[in-house]
């Protein structure tokens, strides 16, 4: 079962956005651009959302070729209470095939187009990495199970609700999201959650967070 899975179950609106998706679909794929990543799709790979069910045209959005599908969603107010977005290859930094700069650039745009929105009010977005920096972090990363949490990994929490100017030191990993999501809309905890929690108090370390400590929720 996945967080997609939970909230559907729930009733709340959620979608995974996926750059260059359609171009993929129609064979335009091509190196160095836009570079699709098969394998950075996860809910391509269940059942539930396999080619053909109601739930994979409901929940498995085309991003578009430099994000311009996603864009005219945030653009119109229309993304679902939970959006996932996923950059084509060439524009999501990682080490070895894409740039810096390309990447930066686009989360720069994404950014202003969902500041802009007449959504963003009741906004949270969270931009977050798979990884940074691979074996050669300065800080070793605490011991829970043999997934992780692993190397350290940049996250911004960007909102109306974000706690102005703070560098949150509380200790997440990339559950910490889903955490978030779980919490927010009153889910229940998904297993690997739980097991990421054993893990952790197997090894004396701490729980990790839900993203909250960086939010002040009081407006």
């Amino acid at each position: 079962i996945t967080i997609g899975d939970l909230l559907s179950l729930k009733g709340v609106s959620w979608a995974w956005y996926s750059g260059a998706w359609e171009a993929a679909l129609d064979g335009k794929n091509a190196t160095p651009v836009p570079n699709f990543q098969f394998h950075h799709q996860p809910f391509n790979y269940f059942a539930a959302y396999a080619p053909g069910t109601a739930a994979r045209a409901e929940h498995i959005k085309d991003g578009g070729l430099g994000g311009e599908e996603f864009i005219k969603a945030i653009d119109d107010g229309k993304l679902p209470q939970v959006s996932f977005y996923k950059p084509q290859g060439n524009l999501n930094e990682h080490a070895g095939y894409a740039d810096v700069t390309s990447g930066d650039q686009h989360l720069a745009d994404i950014v202003s187009h969902l500041e802009k929105s007449p959504q963003w009010a009741h906004m949270l977005v969270v931009v977050t990495y798979d990884e940074n920096g691979g074996f050669w972090d300065h800080v070793a990363p605490p011991k829970a199970d043999r997934w992780g949490p692993g190397n350290r990994v940049p996250a911004f929490i960007i909102s109306p609700y974000a706690k102005m100017g703070m560098v949150d030191h509380t200790q997440y990993d990339t559950t910490s999201i889903l955490r978030f999501i779980t919490n927010r809309y009153d889910l229940p905890v998904l297993q690997g959650i739980v097991a990421r929690d054993k893990a952790l108090r197997n090894n004396d370390q701490p729980p990790m967070g839900d993203l909250t400590a960086a939010l002040d929720l009081t407006k």
